[in-house]
């Protein structure tokens, strides 16, 4: 086992592969309307923004379900595996669901809200199961689980790409097979560990560390800057790619930009040890903030040129995302640190939904070549507020 990787105690081989693949195919219901969107707004004559509104939904039940599951401590009071595991049969029983309406625009958004919630219990309790089984080196194995959300965000427009044919409800059916098997995959090969750590009740009072401890204001409000950016990105990939290759393609080459977020998540996991978690995530966010200002000329570049744009986005936009949880973990006080990473989490996702609708419904009248570099805006204001970690570099 590499030294990033090193542990307290005895790690069977297979946990951390089996903890990612589940994590990645738990996750991939995040995005499952997304990639079928073309077909939804002609069968259901939706209009254009409902991309943003529909993912708005997402975002808004994962900030209700992390509460919820936070102020009941529910991964402490259960058995985080099992807690996993019922989640993710409830979330791809939601998705699955959504595929058996016809044109219920409210059942369909009710039931989105509801698949974010139980992704609370997917994303957060699969971090807290690798916890348990990595007390050192979480560092790079954080990097793998997120680069493993990054994956799975993207898997349902893979598999609109391989099933070119199918329906749209049989891509929806098949997202929601493959997020079932993840939570059973989670509760078959990954048992409880012995040092699982506990978690305390959330303390709303740890809110103020947020705005009163400089160091916890830096990384958070970096984190902010990051999320204006990241979903919105996410939620237009499809779109801009649509300027330049036939819609054949679309599904596609939208996984491969998406999904290169992993490659950013795993090796800045790996760089940490060497450059520190405040630096890389410097780097990465002023990367992907240069990209949204480069956008009204690369938009129009050499098609190897664009292309090579959007993966280095790709890449960049979601790389600093470990890292900046790892800022806030080290710079909360000791006996709050659950509390504040819940409550920076639940800010975060909450300016996702704000930059997802502004963008998505911006861009039924503007250029994208006009909106493109605002996403910029959010790495701004987060470099701008990690500028004092940079210069206390995190080790």
């Amino acid at each position: 086992m590499p030294r990033a990787m090193s542990y307290d105690i005895d790690v069977p081989k297979r946990i951390l592969p089996a903890i990612v693949l589940s994590q990645l195919a738990g996750t991939s219901l995040w995005f499952a309307i997304n990639a079928v969107m073309p077909d939804l707004q002609r069968d259901w004559q939706l209009p254009a923004a409902a991309v943003g509104t529909l993912t708005s939904a997402v975002q808004a039940g994962f900030i209700g379900g992390t509460l919820v599951f936070a102020l009941l401590t529910i991964a402490d009071r259960f058995s985080p595996r099992q807690v996993f595991l019922l989640c993710a049969l409830a979330g791809a029983g939601c998705n699955a669901a959504a595929a058996l309406l016809d044109r219920q625009v409210d059942v369909l958004f009710a039931l989105r809200f509801a698949t974010g919630f139980f992704l609370a219990g997917i994303y957060p309790v699969g971090m807290k199961i690798a916890a348990g089984w990595y007390t050192r080196g979480l560092g790079a194995a954080l990097g793998l689980l997120v680069g493993a959300l990054v994956v799975g965000t993207a898997a349902p427009h893979g598999l609109r790409a391989l099933s070119a044919h199918w329906p749209w409800q049989s891509v929806m059916w098949a997202v929601s097979a493959i997020a079932a098997a993840g939570g059973v995959l989670m509760y078959a090969l990954v048992p409880d560990s012995p040092s699982m750590p506990r978690a305390a009740r959330i303390r709303p009072q740890a809110l103020t560390a947020i705005w009163t401890d400089r160091k916890v204001r830096a990384s958070a409000f970096g984190y902010f800057g990051h999320m204006w950016e990241l979903y919105a990105f996410w939620v237009l990939v499809p779109l801009i790619i649509a300027t330049r290759l036939p819609a054949a393609q679309v599904s596609a080459a939208s996984f491969a930009v998406i999904g290169a977020g992993f490659f950013g998540c795993a090796v800045g996991g790996l760089l940490v040890r060497r450059f520190g978690s405040a630096r890389v995530a410097a780097v990465q966010l002023a990367a992907s903030g240069l990209c949204c200002v480069l956008a009204p000329l690369l938009l129009d570049a050499p098609l190897w040129l664009f292309a090579a744009w959007l993966l280095v986005w790709g890449i960049a936009v979601v790389g600093d995302s470990p890292q900046f949880s790892t800022l806030t973990a080290q710079n909360a006080p000791r006996d709050a640190v659950g509390s504040v990473l819940t409550f920076v989490n639940c800010i975060g996702f909450a300016i996702s939904i704000a930059s997802i609708e502004l963008f998505a419904r911006a861009a039924q009248h503007w250029p994208l070549a006009m909106l493109l570099p605002w996403l910029a805006v959010g790495p701004a204001l987060g470099l701008r507020a990690l500028a004092l970690l940079l210069r206390r570099p995190s080790t």
